[in-house]
């Protein structure tokens, strides 16, 4: 066979090669996209993607702080998309997502045991203490400290610890009987105390609260709200005397960004936020490869 015939063969060959290569990416799927449902309100979603850098997930820009969002992402090897939601509405979307980061009160009300059911969780040491908070001003008067006093009860940890398994931890460290010796409760005798509240759990550790206060003639009003916006409105309008839902960031951040004046009474319990599967079953497809 003459010379230029086998050089027209190697020709073909190697073009089919390069077709065959061409074809096979092209036949290729592509990597499927992982979609994680976040909170979308800046404490809650920087919180969120914290757990996931905690865990090699994702990297953030370290500037970001406590309020990154998804923008700060640095690092995705995954490349994972972020949906942000209502932190109420994150659980009525897991089913539409691969995975959804819950806070933990909504998690129970969509009866999630966080403990149990989440696939990573926050450890217990979680710096966002969920707080009692009152209008600037009233920080000191006899209500608060007899409110603040019952949270910090024997009675109120052990219920926690009891009722939540983890899924709600008391950062008390000394509790007390439940009264605050500073405090004239004769002159709170008959006397209303109003309270906004999430219904899970901090309505249900409220309502603890409320059988010390009983003691003393003092009545707890407990008013549950599903989102995060109106208890801290109703307390700075005056409408209601306090409020027991969220933790220090988010309400560092409110009045930074609201022009509110909350101010923080007590720490009472930490709820570590939790990571479900929605899509997914397991965290396969969050391994980093």
């Amino acid at each position: 066979m003459k010379k230029k015939t086998w050089i027209i063969i190697a020709a073909i060959v190697a073009v089919l090669a390069i077709v065959a290569v061409v074809c096979t990416v092209a036949l290729k799927p592509a990597q499927k996209t992982i979609t994680i449902a976040v909170p979308n309100d800046p404490t809650n979603e920087g919180r969120a993607l914290l757990l996931l850098q905690a865990n090699g997930i994702i990297t953030l820009d370290p500037a970001a702080g406590v309020t990154a969002t998804k923008d700060a992402v640095t690092g995705n090897p995954l490349n994972i998309e972020f949906q942000e939601v209502e932190a109420a509405m994150v659980p009525n979307v897991r089913k539409d997502v691969d995975y959804a980061i819950i806070n933990n009160n909504f998690a129970l009300d969509a009866g999630l045991n966080p403990v149990e059911n989440s696939l990573l969780i926050e450890s217990a040491d979680s710096p966002y203490a969920n707080v009692l908070c009152v209008k600037k001003g009233n920080e000191e008067s006899a209500e608060a400290k007899a409110l603040a006093a019952a949270l910090y009860s024997q009675k109120v940890a052990d219920y926690i610890t009891a009722t939540y398994a983890g899924a709600a931890v008391s950062v008390v460290e000394n509790p007390t009987d439940g009264f605050d010796a500073t405090v004239d409760y004769a002159a709170l005798d008959g006397k209303t105390i109003s309270v906004a509240a999430s219904p899970t759990p901090h309505a249900q550790i409220l309502a603890v609260a409320a059988e010390i206060l009983a003691e003393k003639n003092i009545k707890l009003e407990i008013i549950e709200f599903s989102d995060y916006v109106q208890p801290n409105m109703v307390v700075e309008s005056g409408e209601v005397f306090a409020n027991y839902f969220a933790h220090i960031p988010y309400q560092e951040n409110f009045n930074a960004e609201n022009g509110t004046s909350i101010v923080v009474v007590a720490p009472i319990h930490v709820e570590p936020m939790g990571l479900y599967g929605g899509k997914q079953a397991d965290l396969t497809a969050l391994t980093v490869k």
